[in-house]
């Protein structure tokens, strides 16, 4: 009569930064912290990719 999907979490919406954290639970703080760290790390490794391109452009253009 009731499929399992019915009994299992919703998906979480993404974090919003400031958002009430109140109706959260440990464990969803936790999976948000790993989400958030990932996020953090991405953002990290797209940053020194940049950095290294511009420090090459100006080193090519460097008299």
């Amino acid at each position: 009569m009731f499929d399992d999907a019915d009994s299992r979490k919703p998906p979480q919406a993404a974090h919003q930064i400031g958002q009430d954290l109140a109706a959260l639970s440990v464990s969803d703080l936790d999976e948000r912290i790993e989400i958030l760290r990932r996020e953090i790390a991405r953002l990290e490794e797209d940053r020194r990719r940049k950095q290294a391109s511009q420090e090459a452009a100006r080193a090519v253009f460097k008299f």
